[in-house]
């Protein structure tokens, strides 16, 4: 089966990627390592997104840099004036991860500013006294953006998984070599639990995860699919979904987890092949590649229990 290989939203993947350099693994690694291929979410019973009930990107970038061997200083919080000073003394030493950001708010990107925006990661270069040079994933190099406009973009008031506004990762230390393929085997007992279903993170109510919120879903899009959950869906959703799966697939066929390979590159097929129902209205074949979807997730926790 050929592998895909291509842009996609991996925002922080990317990110990181950039941050390790020479010593990063394939974004394909990384993301996996995140865990977010593994799992379904309907956040208060309304919200799809192709990662596990109760992950966020947050989460998953602290896991990926453990297990890679390395670690970095976090912060955050602070007034506008305090957050620029802990960004241009960062600055002075290496480029810095930040994130989450405001998307709709990146006033270099056509269509700005939107409400709509979501989430977003980037790799800031240099903050001076009127303008930030940034590496953005989503396909600008070296763009800038005032910095006013970017503190409103960093505050990222829309963003509901972080309890305090900008956020920065600097300070990156690899404290041993570990190879790709080790690591991945060592992130295989957290993607066992977020296949499980962790109870032991906070939720809005009515929130479902793994198959229970993809039958929801199915349920959702077979009535028709509002419009929102539509465009979240085919311009995010669907895409991001099927290829984190699809790289799933690749990594865990690498450490010889045929099987699971197999399960999970089906998911991303079924996955991806709802983007064109989605696209043109034909709701009824969405919700039924939907319901077909909904049981694989039991059944990659079964193909890597098995492995055990």
């Amino acid at each position: 089966m050929l592998g895909y290989i291509g842009s996609g939203p991996y925002c922080y993947a990317n990110s990181l990627a950039m941050m390790l350099g020479g010593h990063s693994p394939s974004t394909a690694v990384i993301e996996t390592l995140t865990g977010s291929p593994f799992g379904a979410q309907l956040i208060g019973g309304s919200l799809p997104l192709f990662d596990p009930y109760g992950w966020h990107p947050e989460a998953g970038l602290d896991a990926a840099i453990d297990l890679l061997g390395w670690s970095c200083t976090r912060s955050e919080g602070g007034t506008p004036g305090e957050a620029l000073e802990r960004l241009r003394t960062a600055c002075a030493r290496g480029p810095a991860l930040v994130g989450p950001v405001d998307m709709g708010l990146l006033l270099y990107q056509p269509g700005t500013p939107h409400a709509d925006g979501g989430d977003h990661y980037v790799v800031v270069l240099s903050a001076g006294p009127d303008h930030v040079e940034l590496h953005d994933p989503h396909g600008h190099p070296y763009a800038t953006l005032p910095i006013r406009a970017f503190l409103a973009a960093w505050e990222a008031r829309t963003v509901s998984y972080i309890d305090a506004p900008f956020v920065l990762r600097t300070g990156f230390v690899r404290h041993r070599p570990v190879a790709a393929l080790d690591a991945l085997r060592r992130s295989l007992p957290g993607a066992d639990r977020w296949l499980a279903g962790r109870d032991d993170l906070p939720m809005p109510a009515g929130s479902l995860g793994g198959s229970a919120a993809v039958e929801a879903l199915a349920d959702i899009v077979a009535q028709g699919t509002p419009p929102g959950i539509r465009t979240l869906l085919t311009a995010f959703g669907v895409r991001v979904g099927a290829r984190r799966l699809s790289d799933a697939a690749s990594c865990l066929e690498e450490i010889g987890l045929p099987d699971a390979a197999s399960v999970a590159r089906h998911q991303a097929r079924i996955l991806g092949g709802l983007q064109y129902p989605l696209v043109h209205g034909d709701d009824q074949t969405a919700a039924a590649q939907l319901r077909l979807l909904a049981p694989g997730y039991a059944q990659l926790r079964s193909a890597l229990d098995s492995t055990n």
